[in-house]
């Protein structure tokens, strides 16, 4: 089985959290039981996870050897360059090593959601929308990567992995693959 959740912003990628507070998990979604997620998304990212029940299908998703590209969505502060756009595609040195290169291009505003609570707002900074696609998987690697050429994130949302898309669900709705 394979499952794609939207997974809203302030979610953790796990069924339990012993925090205090507890934070919202992934057992709040009706998901089936048994399944698990396939990959992580961090807690302030949104977007596409899958999940499964499928051992050797999770490691097929998430293993950077099977090269599945992951497509996200990037809201960055700041105007990007066509320097900057190019290091993305080049790789980026970052303190764990150079990154493979990425395809990265600029994006009109995307028709998402809402995000709750808001990105900030700064009437004397801008800020753009990129489409960004790596086939590796680095913890919080994307917000690194913009943040190493000079464009810190402020909302990431992933759209894709692999052929797999978010395609119209709405944050906490999952539908079978």
């Amino acid at each position: 089985m394979l499952i794609a959740l939207n997974k809203p912003y302030g979610v953790l990628c796990q069924f339990t959290d012993r925090s205090t507070p507890p934070r919202r998990t992934l057992a709040d979604f009706g998901l089936p039981p048994d399944v698990y997620a396939a990959g992580r998304l961090d807690h302030d990212s949104e977007g596409l996870l899958l999940l499964t029940d499928d051992g050797a299908l999770a490691h097929r998703l998430t293993d950077p050897r099977h090269k599945e590209p992951k497509t996200y969505w990037v809201q960055v502060e700041g105007e990007p360059s066509d320097e900057q756009l190019d290091a993305l595609r080049r790789g980026v040195v970052l303190n764990d090593g150079p990154t493979r290169p990425a395809k990265a291009q600029r994006l009109d505003t995307p028709p998402l959601w809402p995000r709750d609570p808001p990105v900030r707002f700064r009437k004397t900074v801008p800020d753009a929308w990129l489409e960004i696609a790596i086939s590796e998987g680095r913890n919080r690697q994307v917000r690194r990567m913009t943040a190493a050429v000079g464009l810190p994130t402020l909302r990431l949302v992933r759209v894709a992995i692999g052929p797999h898309r978010l395609d119209g669900l709405a944050p906490g709705e999952w539908r079978r693959l």
